[in-house]
């Protein structure tokens, strides 16, 4: 596998852990259209932006976008945004001999709400990461 599938999906493994499950937030990868848009969810994208230490590694940020209810106010995106800390800041997972991903420190925005669903307020969960494959 290529190193960019495979950040991929070595980055989705941390939503799609059991833990995360248990924390039942509806997470889904950016470009994905399979769920009701109407409820709070989060979406992710996965930004490769410089090399890394080596050609199958590589540095980048992850973005989460937040999406709760509109009109309850900031609290319920800052409780997502610190869910997301739990598992991502300053963390350095072993994915596996030779494969790990190191998360650094977070940025949060409150933005505004959805132009797409009135309903819903957007927030910005963003935290960069270097991704690293070493063989």
């Amino acid at each position: 596998m290529g190193k960019y599938i495979t950040l991929q999906t070595n980055v989705f493994s941390i939503f799609g852990s059991q833990e995360w499950i248990d924390e039942a937030i509806k997470t889904i990868p950016a470009n994905y259209t399979g769920v009701d848009f109407s409820e709070e969810f989060i979406r992710v994208s996965i930004i490769p932006s410089s090399p890394g230490i080596n050609p199958n590694s590589v540095s980048g940020m992850l973005i989460a976008d937040l999406f709760t209810k509109a009109g309850d106010g900031p609290t319920r995106s800052f409780t997502l945004a610190d869910k997301l800390d739990v598992y991502l800041e300053n963390k350095y997972i072993t994915v596996s001999p030779g494969i790990a991903i190191q998360f650094f420190s977070s940025v949060f925005r409150l933005d505004k709400v959805d132009s797409d669903n009135p309903s819903l307020f957007r927030s910005t969960y963003s935290i960069p990461f270097n991704y690293t494959e070493v063989f």
